[in-house]
């Protein structure tokens, strides 16, 4: 048996999504800036994946910019913005984000930061979330922007995205949340949000790698971060990847049909309780990290004493099983989870994590595989073990 349980990495590409992308690889090639029939077909179809992108975020069509993914999209969100104030007053901006963002946000700050930006990265709970009343104290007179993530992609805690917006809204500041990891898993309306930029990536919504958006409140300033073509309305040159968007389309329209029932997200919820409390029981030392906050229904992150989580990974790949210890963007990252040690977790618990996300095509039986395997696999590696310390009590 072959399961797959790193949704939160990729997801598989949607048949559906596979066949609205098959006609834009070769019959209906055209350039969407292209006047003809051919380059018109494909413009029809870019704006067609706009309005079902754009749909399923409460937004405008206008209002959203394709990209190549979440990273790019984080990047000009936070970059893009802050180019447009600097270009605009010789104040220097201030960015408020947290300590368990994505890199693709984390690092843009950093990078951000050499640039003489100062940038303040507020610590969240033990479980994961942050409080709105630490974002209100970090707020200065020339904060410009404020970048939360909606759900984390190592634990699945979802932040109080409204009430922050709150504070961005009463202090005149605009707010970023990056929902690569809640959208097709929560409903999401920018304007009952809050938002004035929001992250999106298609393959996080069984759609296609290199394609992502980014949705820009109107009259929300963003400087491109390319130089080329008058492309998204002078926000994003270059020539449109219309077979990947028109997956993402595409993936939308799917993942908004998936929304509406709810159906998909209690069973996938209730696959994910079933597999905590199979390993639990059977597993000692073994805790959810962490699973008293509010998360999406998918993902659990559960560490294990005594184990080495990447010899882990390996060792359940060779028996048809496919999971993570965390980011797959940090993967043969030399440190533990930024994310796991800002809840407080040690360094040997960050190592000793794995991430379980499950999706759309996951079953019953391959969470009671997945459950007796992990079992086995943990008895087998203490045992080989030259010095395994008694499991410490769960949390």
């Amino acid at each position: 048996m072959r399961v797959y349980l790193d949704h939160n990495a990729t997801t598989p590409v949607d048949p559906s999504v596979l066949d609205a992308m098959q006609p834009f690889f070769s019959d209906a090639y055209g350039n969407a800036s292209s006047i003809h029939s051919a380059g018109q077909r494909a413009r029809a179809t870019v704006d067609a994946a706009r309005t079902a992108v754009a749909h399923l975020v409460g937004a405008k069509p206008s209002e959203i910019v394709f990209t190549s993914g979440g990273t790019e999209a984080d990047n000009l969100a936070i970059l893009g913005l802050i180019d447009s104030a600097r270009a605009a007053s010789p104040r220097r901006p201030h960015l408020i984000t947290t300590a368990i963002e994505h890199h693709a946000v984390l690092n843009a700050a950093e990078y951000a930061a050499k640039q003489g930006i100062d940038v303040t990265f507020i610590p969240v709970s033990a479980t994961g979330v942050v409080d709105p009343a630490d974002i209100r104290a970090a707020l200065r007179p020339e904060t410009l922007l404020i970048s939360v993530m909606h759900a984390n992609n190592e634990l699945g805690t979802i932040q109080p995205i409204e009430e922050i917006a709150s504070v961005a809204a009463e202090a005149d500041v605009y707010f970023h949340t990056d929902a690569v990891q809640s959208a097709g898993k929560l409903p999401l309306n920018v304007n009952a949000m809050g938002v004035d930029l929001l992250t999106l990536s298609a393959h996080k919504i069984y759609g296609p790698k290199g394609a992502g958006a980014l949705y820009v409140r109107s009259g929300t300033p963003i400087v491109p971060q390319m130089f080329g073509g008058h492309h998204e309305r002078d926000r994003r040159p270059g020539t449109e990847n219309v077979p990947a968007i028109a997956g993402f389309g595409r993936a939308a329209e799917l993942a908004a049909q998936h929304l509406a029932t709810a159906d998909e997200s209690t069973r996938i919820a209730q696959l994910r309780d079933k597999l905590e409390h199979e390993i639990l029981a059977a597993v000692p030392g073994a805790r959810v990290n962490d699973d008293r906050a509010h998360r999406v229904a998918n993902t659990t992150n559960i560490s294990f004493d005594g184990v080495a989580g990447e010899a882990f990974v390996i060792a359940l790949d060779l028996l048809g099983i496919s999971v993570s210890t965390g980011a797959a963007c940090s993967s043969g990252a030399i440190e533990p989870s930024h994310v796991l040690r800002a809840i407080g977790l040690t360094d040997a618990q960050a190592e000793s994590s794995i991430r379980f996300s499950l999706g759309r095509f996951t079953t019953a039986a391959e969470i009671d595989y997945v459950a007796s395997t992990v079992k086995a696999t943990v008895e087998r590696m203490r045992s080989l073990a030259p010095a395994h310390a008694a499991p410490t009590p769960q949390r």
